[in-house]
């Protein structure tokens, strides 16, 4: 079966397992902010249209000094990108032929992007799921022979953070190796203020941030990112970037999406709530979660535990249909080293959805 590779494709799962188009359906295997896109962002667009009659300004100057103004950091430290992919492909392409580290399961785009530039990859493992802990010390040893770390922090598909104390003894020893360490926040702005690891970049020149904001307004069709990290890494990413990368409705969106500061609060008082509803909802019906702290988590049924690999793979697959056939789209997770399928990724949304996903999970298991 060709499984899709990311989330948001519910026409391609209906087809799969040949369910009707009419009905509508809620999509849990993106992991957008239903709250999404903030009430002003069509007027913006209409106001910045004419702007498409022209080429965007090269260097993106604008943009670059309001992302500078909002992280704390020096302009030369930012990198305006085309959505998260591009700054993940632009990393790859400068270190191409060398050597990268990853943590699986993890965004499946940091492996492509080393295969398609050539990087030689090794790969470690969450340990004991469903609390999915990263193995610190294998990570530590393995800095030793590596030239990149990808890091998804929030993780994705789990959701799950490192602590502080982790992330230093990662970065000190990436130090000591020569090793940089590109930690993906795509999500870290569902999270308290103090989650990111921007104040890290002064005293860590191998750290590489990569930020997007798709996920946070709810704009993946617009493609809007960008990477903080040491001036010398910036100048060597902007060097294979490709021109006007990123258009101009977008660009110019930009410094209005990071003065919306109500929004991104707003935001992260409706994740602590739900996250608290779904964590107590889920395991009252006997469901095991990661211990997820982003807008995002990881399900399967308690018994899975019991059951054999293949078994619980099976499990997961006609719970994805139960799922499916009530009108609820839940990301696969086949595509995910480590899990191959044997869980279900599922977006936090609004109460109302959520309601209707614990609903239906709670016919799921008196029916089995």
């Amino acid at each position: 079966m060709q499984w899709p590779s990311h989330g948001g494709q519910p026409e391609r799962l209906r087809k799969m397992f040949g369910l009707a188009a009419a009905r509508p359906v809620l999509d849990f295997s993106a992991n957008l902010n239903p709250l999404g896109p903030p009430d002003d962002v069509p007027e913006l667009l209409a106001k910045a249209f004419d702007q498409v009659r022209r080429y965007p300004d090269p260097h993106y100057e604008e943009p670059r000094q309001a992302i500078a103004r909002a992280e704390g950091v020096p302009v030369g430290q930012v990198l305006l990108t085309n959505g998260g992919a591009e700054a993940i492909f632009l990393v790859a392409h400068w270190l191409q032929g060398k050597r990268a580290l990853l943590v699986h399961p993890t965004f499946g785009e940091y492996e492509r992007a080393c295969r398609q530039h050539g990087l030689n990859v090794t790969s470690l493992f969450l340990a004991n799921p469903p609390c999915f802990e990263w193995p610190l010390e294998q990570i530590v040893e393995h800095l030793a022979d590596a030239d990149v770390l990808f890091v998804a922090h929030p993780n994705n598909p789990t959701g799950t953070m490192l602590r502080p104390s982790a992330l230093h003894l990662i970065l000190e020893a990436a130090r000591q190796h020569d090793c940089y360490v590109v930690i993906d926040e795509a999500f870290v702005d569902f999270l308290p203020q103090h989650a990111s690891c921007t104040p890290w970049l002064r005293e860590h020149p191998h750290l590489i941030l990569l930020r997007s904001l798709t996920k946070m307004f709810t704009i993946p069709g617009l493609r809007l990112g960008y990477v903080l990290a040491d001036e010398a890494v910036i100048r060597e990413l902007a060097e294979r970037q490709m021109p006007w990368s990123v258009n101009a409705l977008a660009a110019n969106l930009l410094p209005h999406l990071l003065a919306n500061h109500e929004f991104i609060a707003r935001t992260r008082r409706w994740l602590a709530v739900e996250t608290d509803y779904l964590k107590s909802s889920l395991s009252a019906l006997g469901f095991e979660t990661s211990p997820f702290n982003a807008n995002f988590y990881l399900v399967r049924d308690g018994r899975a535990g019991r059951w054999s690999k293949e078994k619980a793979v099976t499990e997961a697959e006609r719970l994805l249909a139960f799922l499916l056939g009530r009108g609820i789209v839940a990301r696969h997770t086949h595509t995910f080293k480590g899990l191959e399928g044997g869980w279900l990724r599922l977006a936090v949304r609004s109460r109302e959805e959520n309601a209707q996903l614990i609903s239906s999970l709670s016919d799921w298991m008196e029916q089995s």
